[in-house]
């Protein structure tokens, strides 16, 4: 087995949230005071950074928190509209029998992580950090390396954004690369993924 520990992100990546944060990205930017998006760009969207979002949105840092969390507490109000992508249970199952160790790093809130993955799937995951900033996933990666004592070269951390990519590098874990998520394959691509997956059951090979 080429790892020893698959540190798994949520949105996007087990929940395919992003129909949802696309059903009220415009509510909460009434909220919220940062400029709406015409949905018809999103296919071009999901080519930009994090970073690139925010200034195009025309989103302070400062504001990111507020928005979050009214994203959160929507979804937690809503949390048949973020179904699991297919395969999630089946594949989760049969990497936790094959001892590969599972562990969650998410910036959604944990009432939703556990909502929404169910009981069954929570109980597969050894360690969930959850409900930290976007740009705060390496510390917690760092804490999960340190709560396993599994060494950084035996650990890959799968995600769909560039911000999950930085956070693997930063703390020299294997970064694994889902095609499905909010982020384009091609713009993970540009930053050299050591993994990629074209499908969910396509992880199936870390067993």
């Amino acid at each position: 087995m080429k790892y020893r520990l698959a540190i798994f992100d949520f949105d996007g990546t087990l929940a395919d949230s992003l129909p949802f944060l696309l059903s009220v990205v415009n509510k909460l930017a009434e909220r919220h005071a940062f400029r709406p998006i015409d949905l018809d760009a999103v296919p071009a969207f999901r080519h930009y950074s994090a970073r690139e979002m925010m200034r195009h949105l025309e989103l302070p840092a400062w504001k990111l928190p507020l928005v979050a969390q009214s994203f959160m507490t929507l979804m937690q109000q809503n949390p048949q509209a973020t179904p699991l992508f297919a395969n999630v249970d089946s594949v989760l199952q049969q990497l936790a029998r094959a001892q590969l160790r599972l562990a969650l790093v998410s910036s959604n809130a944990r009432h939703n992580v556990e909502q929404i993955l169910g009981a069954s799937n929570i109980g597969l995951f050894g360690h969930l950090e959850c409900g930290m900033s976007i740009f705060g996933k390496a510390s917690r990666i760092r804490k999960i390396l340190r709560l396993t004592g599994t060494p950084a070269s035996q650990v890959v951390y799968i995600g769909d954004q560039i911000t999950d990519l930085e956070a693997a590098r930063q703390e020299g874990v294997a970064f694994g690369a889902v095609t499905w998520g909010y982020g384009s394959i091609e713009s993970l691509r540009r930053h050299a993924p050591d993994e990629e997956f074209a499908q969910f059951t396509d992880l199936l090979r870390l067993a």
